[in-house]
């Protein structure tokens, strides 16, 4: 990318510091746009190897391994924990990211929480392949997935740093894209390196599970090395005097939130809407990848090798279709583009369901069907918010957007858990997915696709 066309950025306060403009009429470096999305690229290491394609699925076993108990109980479990990791979340994020706004130290909260993601990613070497370590393996998955949380709401914040009205959707699909394919080359190293021969690179084999563990290690150093980018050459943004806002204490930072939200219901209550509306679907969506590798192993009988040749697939499915329909969010507006997404994932959802006996070729088919459509409506939910926040609230407003999302991120596990535990197998869990996103679809509808910016 060789930069968006415009007027150049204002700097104020060194190189470090950048001041926010609402204009349109910005040149944004093609370098600086590219660091921003290497930290999607390298957040690949935590969402496809270990929440969603490898360490999951160490979990959970597949048709013939189960190392830490019945698929349908540690299923359940894994459901049941990462709800209860929602839950923090979705108590802290706005807060959070608020003060990391006013603080003007976003970048630094940013690495801080990487990190520590990085940290627990690594320390997951530790969760051997017998049932007394499950709860080890959970209670990092929790943690993990609530610093990655925190250090998402900053990396989303920072999106007003690297694009333009015009341009913001174009920007955040090729962030969610470097996602994708940072995913393919990460978990093509771990197959190959790792999985699939029967010794694997320093000897590593699959006894006691060190094929995974192992693989957790290079995940933890592909993050770290990835997250770089996005700290050296990314500007910190600074607003201007009119949108600075004072700093206030921790517990004061709530009635703060609270002001705001009740200001944004008297006047631009379709936010709220939306913001409802997209927890929902977020969580469904967020689902789809989170038990899509679990399902392959477990219904449908994928070897751990093959989950992993799925997911390359998924993800180069979810990439090109997330840069492709990232040029028609600045055309047609974001909103079109996810009820396309939801209905699509609805009705792929309930085939994988329906065709769970038909065996892996539906699985195949579906599966990636169900990918065409995840990345586009992600990175449309994304720059719908990001089109009306003022400068100076990036923080803020996406924290809200992760706690209005995380308190209904227990929705996902839970209905996946209910209905495994109702169902009685692991494939009724599909059912619970499908419920979430077609819920969040319904509640969408009726929000305005016209939306004004947020008053300051």
């Amino acid at each position: 990318m060789t930069g968006i066309s415009g007027a150049p950025d204002t700097v104020s306060g060194g190189e470090g510091s950048a001041r926010a403009s609402t204009a349109d009429d910005r040149v944004i470096p093609g370098r600086r746009i590219i660091a921003w999305a290497l930290w999607d690229w390298g957040g690949a290491a935590f969402n496809a190897v270990v929440t969603t394609f490898v360490f999951t699925v160490y979990l959970t076993g597949n048709a013939t391994n189960h190392p830490f108990g019945d698929e349908a109980f540690v299923s359940a479990q894994l459901g049941w924990t990462l709800g209860v990791a929602g839950v923090v979340v979705a108590l802290l994020a706005p807060v959070t990211g608020q003060r990391s706004d006013t603080s003007g130290n976003r970048k630094l909260w940013l690495g801080v929480n990487t990190y520590i993601v990085v940290l627990i990613i690594a320390l997951l070497f530790f969760v051997q392949a017998t049932p007394e370590y499950l709860w080890l393996g959970l209670l990092l998955l929790a943690v993990g997935s609530v610093f990655f949380q925190f250090a998402e709401v900053n990396y989303n914040a920072m999106l007003s740093s690297v694009s333009t009205r015009r341009t913001i959707g174009k920007v955040s699909a090729f962030g969610w894209s470097m996602g994708y394919f940072g995913g393919i080359v990460l978990l093509l190293i771990v197959y190959f390196g790792f999985i699939h021969p029967d010794v694997g690179l320093f000897g590593v084999t699959s006894a006691n599970g060190l094929s995974v563990r192992v693989s957790m290690l290079i995940a933890a150093l592909w993050f770290g090395v990835f997250a770089l980018p996005v700290l050296l050459a990314v500007p910190e943004l600074v607003p201007n005097g009119s949108a600075a806002r004072a700093k206030v204490g921790f517990f004061a930072s709530y009635a703060r939130l609270g002001h705001d939200i009740a200001g944004l219901w008297r006047t631009n209550r379709h936010t709220v809407y939306f913001l409802i509306a997209s927890a929902v679907f977020r969580d469904g969506l967020t689902g789809v990848f989170t038990f899509g590798g679990v399902l392959a192993a477990g219904t449908f009988g994928f070897s751990p090798g093959e989950v992993i040749i799925f997911a390359i697939a998924a993800n180069v499915t979810a990439g090109v279709s997330t840069v492709l329909v990232g040029r028609l969010d600045d055309r047609v507006g974001p909103k079109p583009v996810i009820v396309v997404a939801l209905v699509g994932l609805v009705i792929c959802g309930s085939a994988v369901f329906f065709l769970h006996d038909a065996g892996q070729a539906a699985f195949w088919v579906f599966g990636l069907a169900l990918c065409l459509f995840v990345g586009p409506a992600q990175s449309a939910s994304r720059s719908f918010l990001g089109r009306v926040i003022p400068a100076g609230r990036e923080g803020e407003i996406f924290g809200l957007y992760a706690t209005t999302g995380k308190a209904a991120t227990f929705l996902a596990p839970a209905a996946f858990a209910l209905f495994v535990t109702l169902g009685g197998a692991q494939y009724w869990g599909i059912l619970g997915i499908v419920l979430v996103l077609l819920v969040g679809l319904l509640v969408l509808i009726p929000v305005s696709s016209k939306q004004k910016q947020l008053a300051d």
